[in-house]
């Protein structure tokens, strides 16, 4: 029996298909893999970055229940009027809407406006305590995210901006994207 040409292009062809679908099955369950461990940001508050100048910023896990959880990998909170105190000697997240999870009822379920713990070192704390005495400082959470597949929020020490204050930060941004731009024109038709 003799192979011909057409044969053998086919066999080389189907060969070739079979070797770019397992690179692109390694390449998706690889993108897969590096999306599970990336953070993914739940909520952020895009509002306090105008309304505050933030000077530092701390990571920190929050005490959730496992309804919350739920609802917060569904994608689902509000942290736009959120601010952090410390209350007791521990810092407290208050003002922060995380919606009951569809799925809890009863005793499954949580008050969705509480108050609600974040885990931080004493040394942290004890820092935070001290520059919020002394200067006329607030705690707003910037996003809520998860990490390694805990929920982590980022806590932003922050002064509050007046409106002249607000004005002149939106017009240097306007005027930096101005130049940017101008920029980018001069290089492209220079």
């Amino acid at each position: 029996m003799r192979t011909t040409p057409q044969a053998v292009n086919v066999v080389v062809t189907t060969l070739d298909n079979v070797a770019r679908a397992k690179q692109m099955q390694e390449r998706r369950a690889k993108a897969k893999a590096d999306a599970a461990k990336s953070d993914r940001v739940v909520a952020s508050n895009r509002r306090a970055r105008h309304d505050y100048e933030i000077i530092e910023t701390l990571e920190c896990g929050i005490m959730l229940s496992g309804s919350e959880v739920k609802s917060l990998r569904e994608g689902k909170a509000q942290i736009g009027d959120g601010y952090a105190r410390i209350d007791g000697g521990e810092l407290w997240l208050f003002g922060t809407h995380i919606p009951p999870w569809v799925y809890a009822v009863g005793f499954g379920s949580h008050d969705p406006d509480r108050k609600r713990k974040l885990l931080v070192h004493r040394n942290e704390i004890d820092e935070l305590l001290g520059k919020t005495r002394t200067q006329p400082l607030t705690m707003v959470p910037l996003k809520l995210y998860f990490k390694d597949g805990k929920v982590k929020v980022e806590i932003a020490l922050a002064k509050g901006r007046k409106q002249h204050d607000r004005r002149q930060a939106l017009a240097k941004r306007d005027a930096e994207r101005e130049m940017a731009r101008a920029t980018r024109t001069m290089e492209k038709y220079g």
